[in-house]
């Protein structure tokens, strides 16, 4: 079971993204349903620790078996999502992992991957590009230049 739940004021999310980089580039990803582009990841299940769920969410969507490196950072965010305006509290644990032990750079600079009813399409953006992207989350456009070494707290109003 997702730890996810709707209430009269919004939705409340618990959920982990994946940064995964290569030469100045990082994996971004989007759907039949979305048109913006955003990470890996997806959310965390009852009884699951954040580091479970984001090797379960890469191996499902990308079928590979990534490592963890390190965490990155918690995210607290406040938004209204774009496609169907529903008011969201979302707490977000991104981690980065090392994909160096699989074939996911063989696949290209953009390929796509089905996953059940839906079609997932990952590209590789430069980090300059990000500003100019339509690209969840926010944060991101900036401080992909500069990794935090220890687990950093952010809150992101959007």
């Amino acid at each position: 079971m997702d730890i996810t739940f709707k209430t009269e004021e919004g939705r409340f999310n618990y959920r982990v993204g994946a940064l995964i980089l290569h030469n100045g580039h990082i994996l971004a990803m989007h759907d039949e349903r979305s048109p913006y582009y955003y990470l890996p990841g997806g959310r965390v299940q009852l009884h699951e620790t954040a580091q479970q769920a984001v090797l379960r969410e890469v191996k499902e969507e990308l079928q590979i078996d990534a490592e963890i490196l390190r965490p990155l950072w918690l995210n607290q965010s406040f938004f209204v999502e774009d496609v169907d305006q529903e008011k969201f509290h979302e707490l977000c644990l991104y981690f980065l992992l090392d994909v160096s032990k699989t074939d996911l750079l063989s696949k290209g600079e953009r390929f796509i991957i089905p996953e059940g009813k839906h079609t997932h399409e990952f590209v590789w953006l430069a980090f300059e590009r990000l500003k100019e992207e339509y690209f969840y989350p926010l944060f991101l456009k900036e401080r992909i230049f500069c990794l935090p070494n220890e687990l950093t707290l952010l809150t992101e109003y959007e």
